[in-house]
């Protein structure tokens, strides 16, 4: 499919409906919010509203960001997920991103931030990603996470260790996550967790538009 394509596609998926009052047109919004979500800084994102004669704040950038809601699509029934947990930094402290992916089109299923990793926490993505997606007759890819692997014993889903192949998936977007939060440190910089996750959240809706 042709780049310009995937990104109408995408512009399109993106709800305005939070908007009231605002001067900015709305194809710029949601080119900003593209933009922003597929890699560009928000410094940078504002240069390119300025390119258009349009002056805002890297604030009301990242304001249009997390008022879209964007989330990845529900309602998949992947054959297999790779699953997994790694540390992101927010501020100065420690918190834990699992994961799910499907790996035969490396889209993002759900994300969910934590503060720490147990497998009550473990238990209950699962939970979540369930109510989003049929999982039931999924194989779980998952390595050497010993709450995810009790967590698929207690919801009775069948999981595998594989350290490569398929599982590869999850940690091609854990890089991607990384070198984002790594170059533009105004993502998670000054940020509460609530809003660090949402803004993963809308990652995974650019990530699955983009790949």
């Amino acid at each position: 499919m042709p780049e310009n394509a995937r990104l109408n596609g995408c512009l399109d998926e993106i709800n305005l409906d939070f908007v009231e009052r605002e001067a900015t047109p709305r194809l710029l919004m949601k080119l900003s919010i593209q933009l922003h979500l597929a890699g560009l800084s928000l410094s940078n994102t504002v240069s390119i509203l300025e390119i258009f004669g349009v002056t805002r704040a890297r604030s009301t950038v990242h304001n249009w960001v997390h008022k879209a809601d964007l989330q990845p699509e529900e309602g998949q029934s992947p054959d297999h997920i790779a699953v997994d947990e790694t540390v992101i930094r927010l501020n100065d402290e420690q918190y834990w991103l699992y994961a799910a992916v499907d790996p035969e089109t490396n889209k993002l299923l759900h994300t969910k931030l934590e503060p720490t990793t147990t497998k009550v926490l473990a238990h209950s993505f699962l939970t979540e990603l369930s109510e989003k997606h049929d999982i039931d007759d999924a194989v779980f890819l998952i390595d050497g996470s010993h709450s995810l692997q009790d967590a698929c014993q207690r919801h009775g889903l069948d999981f595998r260790y594989e350290k490569h192949g398929n599982r590869n998936a999850v940690e091609r977007v854990f890089r991607e996550i990384k070198r984002r939060t790594i170059c533009f440190s105004n993502c998670f910089s000054n940020a509460e967790a609530e809003t660090a996750d949402e803004w993963l959240r809308s990652f995974s809706f650019a990530w699955n538009q983009l790949i």
